[in-house]
């Protein structure tokens, strides 16, 4: 099966690209941290004969736009609003993979009723609401490990070129000393940064622990609609505690654990995921 083409929703402010294919119900997939539509596609392969599938580059990353903002996750729940009110969907299931999983709880409970005061009060209502929720390794979790993980990357997020010059000018000695794959990473990690304001403005605007304004766990609760959680036991990215927190806030959430399994899920684990995926949307359990 050939893959599916980007389409363009003209959105304002922020214009929207996504990937579509197939009929059926709709499962619209939204994406991890840094990454795109794209990271879909080996598991759509599998779906796609039975679902019509969308897959979504969220706002500032993929081909989305990619504007200049101090970022939280309300920011993609709006931007998600909007997308799923162009495409007139009525009845779907959220499916998010680590920051898309964030992204797709907190659309849930921006929908929920009361909204909880953690909801930025300037949010549209949020509807329709998903039918159901498949959650892969979802971030959201407050940890506050993750504080100060990141700190020897913000020379990397300085606006100046003299950071561009200075990794040009180390790489050729990185090779004499056998470095030369560290230094490479370090250039494709600015590289990134200088690409995507989303990443910029998560690792700069979060390296405290008082900075987790939009963590979900006190409302958890919220969410209502039946709930699949995967997760892998060797995830590295994204401990496998933040999955059974996700398990035991949602009322009746089911937990399936891969043990072999780190963060990759859609890609090195496609066929199981699309099986409880399956049964799941059509059965409530996998």
């Amino acid at each position: 099966m050939s893959s599916p083409a980007l389409k363009t929703l003209d959105l304002s402010p922020y214009p929207a690209a996504y990937r579509e294919v197939g009929k059926g119900p709709v499962l619209l997939f939204l994406h991890g941290f840094l990454g795109s539509s794209h990271n879909w596609l080996p598991l759509i392969a599998h779906l796609q004969p039975h679902y019509h599938c969308i897959a979504l580059d969220l706002l500032g990353f993929g081909d989305s736009a990619k504007p200049e903002l101090r970022y939280t996750i309300w920011h993609q729940v709006e931007f998600l609003h909007q997308v799923i009110q162009a495409l007139n969907l009525k009845q779907f299931t959220l499916v998010g993979h680590s920051y898309g999983g964030w992204t797709a709880a907190a659309y849930a409970i921006a929908g929920s009723t009361p909204r909880p005061a953690l909801v930025p009060p300037h949010l549209p209502p949020i509807t329709p609401s998903p039918q159901k929720l498949v959650l892969l390794a979802p971030a959201g979790i407050r940890d506050d490990t993750f504080v100060g993980r990141y700190t020897h990357l913000k020379p990397l997020l300085w606006d100046t070129t003299w950071i561009d010059a200075a990794l040009r000018l180390v790489t050729p000695l990185a090779s004499l000393i056998g470095k030369r794959q560290v230094f490479t990473k370090i250039q494709q990690i600015r590289q990134t940064l200088v690409e995507q304001p989303v990443a910029k403005s998560f690792l700069r605007d979060r390296l405290r622990p008082e900075d987790a304004t939009d963590t979900l766990d006190i409302a958890l609760p919220q969410i209502t609609c039946p709930t699949l959680i995967i997760a892998g036991a060797q995830d590295t990215t994204i401990p496998l505690w933040h999955a059974q927190a996700y398990a035991q806030g949602i009322s009746g959430a089911q937990l399936q654990i891969l043990p072999e399994a780190g963060h990759d899920l859609p890609k090195a684990y496609q066929e199981k995921i699309s099986a409880f995926i399956n049964f799941f949307v059509n059965f409530d359990e996998p």
